[in-house]
């Protein structure tokens, strides 16, 4: 049977269950990404796990979120993962040494294998002909502890890519084009796998832009085949024998069908307040902007950096703009230098900031309120930048490096008409600045064995969650509309960010975007429950936004859909999570009211369907729960369950 590239590498890894969309399955996980805004909360599970030491081929944890330190909190947190990577057996890649997503790609993505990584942004290894999955902190820790990782199979989506991407346009636009036609929803319950004779055309790190963006689709993943532009990557980093070729059969099929001409592509732009309000940049042309960011792991490669040094080279960026580069690694750092590129920048009067994420998690470059950012981010989700009200705007390098000159959001080819300048020939190293000194291998097992980990204070065990009752009746704390990330249920910025380790501290923060009363409400209610709309938990994959809420008594919400990591991470820490049978009741429901359902164990065991009773009302309810997910709902969740499979291996 011909298979696809997505079919192979799940096939390839199948441990359980058919891979038939819709059914549960288990996979084989040969690489770990952990990154310090959830990795903190990773090793404290495997500790409260009791592993002994890492079961996968490669685990790493990366330190490019809580970079700021403005008081002692994440450098303390980046001193106890240090010791957990010590003790736990795990790379450690040290502050300031780039961003998970590209540096694991140049250090150690290898096309044919698999990653679950606490990082919704984990698809973007997908640009290397892996299948790498975006999931909650817990699912990797039962990774790295040699546990299979569960999905739901997803269908197969077949991107067709023709024709080549005309001056001025770039691989950012390609999926601001994907989100245009099918919004945040448009990839739920599907691997995109990206396919044709335009992919010729696209670099492996223009691939890694695409793919990381899935997560804004929605998608489980997003796959590319490993071909010779893989090929060239990984000779550029002194890998090539890392190289497997990874392709199509040629007569393959998909379940869903897209095709995109590349040639056809104009510049776009995510308005605010979501990465799918996509438009044109000609439709808000002459907008103002108080801030332009270039950086992230949505616009990581040098060329990224190259091309918008070329564009303002010699020129002058706006005096009403704010003009931020914040390099993804220390190795595209180095090379920007070599090329003369920093110094391009530099003269524009950008300011250069460590590499990291910074912004994109809304540690530091808070824009003013009031104003316009432009950045080259995968996400304006309400509030992410740290500015409450925030106006967050979603380009490529093009369109923000013309953009800081004028002090406008500008059509880049608007602006090369004017001055009358060609699309810059970039003349780009061969051969990368291959950079390993700040990345700390593991112990030997004997010496890890003897490692203390160090916790401070603001490093707390994660709490014991009782399982679900069999009866309940749970007052309705919070009623929230569609497509509520996970930013808006735990916050990230320089306020939050610093107690991702402390569950009793964070708590305080939950729901503060949508409801800043949630927190003491829910506090004083004790078990309650929350309705959501369509999407529900969409963004990140931090499990923060599930933990903390269980923390202040949350036992289940019910929502016309959820996003796929949230859904599983509310599993996780046995809050049930129910969908509405008619969706038309979710508008009966208000704060206050009281949800009563009873005989839970034995009809979550045994079928789909639950009545929930509303004063004299009884709606209808279901979930989509696999056997070992109902389990965990009833057990308290997944860590008790795995402690004592580890505790009696």
């Amino acid at each position: 049977m011909a298979m696809n590239v997505a079919q192979k590498l799940i096939t390839s890894h199948l441990v359980s269950g058919e891979p038939t969309p819709g059914s549960e399955i288990g996979l084989r996980v040969d690489h770990t990404l952990t990154q310090d805004a959830t990795g903190t909360m990773v090793m404290l599970e495997l500790e409260a796990m009791g592993l002994d030491r890492a079961r996968t081929e490669l685990s790493t944890q990366y330190v490019d979120h809580n970079l700021l330190q403005a008081d002692e909190r994440n450098a303390e947190d980046h001193a106890f993962l240090h010791s957990a990577c010590r003790r736990f057996g795990l790379w450690y890649s040290k502050a300031g040494n780039g961003v998970s997503h590209p540096t694991h790609m140049q250090r150690f993505g290898r096309p044919g294998l698999t990653m679950a990584g606490s990082d919704s942004h984990t698809c973007a290894a997908g640009c290397l002909g892996m299948l790498a999955v975006g999931v909650g902190g817990v699912e990797v820790a039962m990774a790295i502890a040699g546990e299979p990782l569960y999905l739901t199979m997803p269908e197969i989506w077949g991107v067709e890519l023709t024709g080549e991407l005309p001056p001025w346009v770039s691989a950012k636009d390609v999926i601001l084009e994907m989100l245009r036609r099918h919004d945040v929803e448009g990839g739920v319950n599907r691997i995109i796998e990206y396919h044709g004779p335009g992919l010729a055309h696209l670099s492996a790190m223009d691939r890694h832009v695409i793919a990381n963006m899935g997560a804004e689709l929605g998608a489980t993943t997003t796959v590319f085949p490993a071909d010779d532009a893989v090929r060239t990557f990984l000779r550029a980093e002194e890998r090539e024998d890392d190289f497997t070729e990874l392709l199509a059969d040629e007569d393959a099929t998909y379940d869903v069908h897209d095709h995109i001409d590349l040639a056809a592509l104009v510049p776009l732009v995510a308005k605010p307040t979501s990465p799918g309000n996509v438009v044109p940049v000609s439709e808000v042309a002459g907008t103002e902007i108080g801030q332009a960011v270039i950086g992230s792991s949505a616009n990581p490669g040098l060329r990224d950096f190259a091309i918008a040094a070329a564009m303002v080279r010699g020129r002058q960026s706006s005096d009403a703009v704010s003009f931020d580069v914040n390099p993804s690694s220390r190795q595209i750092f180095e090379d920007l230098t070599k090329t003369g590129a920093t110094f391009d920048l530099l003269g524009a009067g950008a300011r250069l900031h460590q590499t990291g994420c910074l912004g994109c998690i809304g540690m530091g470059q808070a824009p003013a309120q009031g104003t316009n950012s432009l950045r080259t981010f995968p996400r304006n989700f309400p509030g992410r930048s740290g500015t409450p009200d925030d106006s967050v705007f979603l380009c490529s390098p093009e369109t923000a490096a013309a953009s800081a000159l004028t002090g406008t959001i500008t059509d880049p080819r608007t602006w090369a008409e004017k001055y009358g300048i060609d699309y810059p020939a970039l003349d780009l190293p061969t051969l990368h600045s291959v950079n390993t000194s700040m990345l700390v291998a593991p112990l030997p097992p004997a010496e890890a064995a003897k490692v203390e980990l160090v916790k401070t204070p603001n490093i707390s065990s994660l709490p014991d969650f009782e399982g679900l009752p069999d009866e309940v009746e749970l007052p309705l704390a919070l009623k929230v509309g569609d497509n509520l990330s996970t930013d808006e249920i735990s916050p990230a910025g320089a306020a939050a960010l610093p107690f991702r380790s402390n569950i009793p501290e964070l708590a305080k923060f939950t729901f503060r975007p949508a409801d800043p009363s949630y927190a003491e409400r829910a506090a004083s209610l004790g078990d309650h429950a929350v309705v959501g709309g369509e999407n529900y938990g969409q963004g990140s994959s931090r499990e923060h936004a599930a933990i903390t809420p269980r923390y202040l008594g949350l036992r289940m919400v019910v929502a016309k859909s959820y996003a796929r990591i949230h859904w599983q991470n509310l599993a996780n820490f046995g809050v049930l999570a129910l969908e509405f049978a008619d969706p038309g009741d979710y508008d009966a429901l208000g704060r206050g009211d009281t949800l009563a359902l009873d005989g839970l164990h034995e009809k979550l065991r045994t079928g789909r369907d639950l009545h929930a009773r509303v004063g004299d009302r009884t709606i209808r309810l279901r979930h989509r729960l696999s056997p070992r997910q109902v389990d965990m709902v009833l057990t308290g969740g997944v860590i008790p369950v795995l402690r004592r499979e580890i505790q009696g291996s």
